[in-house]
Parts: C-alpha cells; sequence; structure tokens
C-alpha cells in the first residue's frame, strides 16, 4: 500500500506519524510524509522535517519526505493523495470538546470531506 501521511507540526501529527511507521513497518507499505504549515502549531517547516527526520532515523525506516506549499494544505494533501497513486491518507487529529464531541482542524475537515481517497484519522 502506499501511504501519504500529513505532518502539520501539532503533538497529533507526530503521534500519527509514530503510528504511522510501525503499520507501515510492519506491513511492508511505502510511506510518503508531507510537510505543512498549520495554524495549530507554532513550528516551522524546518523544524518539522527535522523532527520527522529524527522519527524516521530513530525507527531505521525509509520514507520520502515532500512539502506541501500554498496556503491551502488540505486542497493540495487531497490533490496530491490523487494524483500521486496513493492508496491511503493518514492525519493526526481531532480532540474531544467538554461535551465530549469531536472537533476536527480546518485541514483535516477539508481532507476528510473532499478527498476520494481514503483516509484514516490518527487521534
Amino acid at each position: 500500500m502506499n501511504i501519504l501521511l500529513g505532518v502539520g507540526g501539532s503533538e497529533l501529527s507526530y503521534y500519527a506519524l509514530s503510528e504511522t511507521i510501525s503499520r507501515a513497518d510492519e506491513a511492508g507499505d511505502d510511506l510518503t510524509v508531507a510537510i505543512f504549515s498549520s495554524e495549530e502549531a507554532e513550528a516551522t517547516r524546518d523544524e518539522i522535517r527535522e523532527r520527522v527526520e529524527a522519527r524516521l532515523a530513530e525507527s531505521g525506516f525509509e520514507a520520502d519526505i515532500c512539502y506541501v506549499e500554498g496556503d491551502q494544505p488540505g486542497g493540495e494533501l487531497v490533490e496530491l493523495a490523487e494524483n500521486g497513486g496513493f492508496d491511503r491518507i493518514v492525519l493526526g487529529g481531532g480532540k474531544r470538546s467538554p461535551l465530549g464531541k469531536i472537533q476536527l482542524g480546518s485541514i483535516v475537515e477539508f481532507v476528510l470531506l473532499n478527498a476520494q481517497t481514503p483516509v484514516t484519522l490518527i487521534r
């Protein structure tokens, strides 16, 4: 399976990175990590890349890394998945409100609502 993982610098996206690396390693999947800027995180793209590379090195897993450009990272992720022949998009995100309802960030919500490719949300 060819997996596209979006990492925007939030702690949930780093958790999704770790989980996805483990799963891809076990299943023999190919992984591409798409780094994007998110309003939910203050990290720069270079800082995000450093953490991604460190986690990959720590696990001994090889993955391609690319950047998602533009003002609409959700749309770019959807387009990249469709044009790149990916079988699944993986994103970290979503938290529970005090009333127990799931709250999604704008990028995750856009991808979930617009992707033709199956999406896995890791929380």
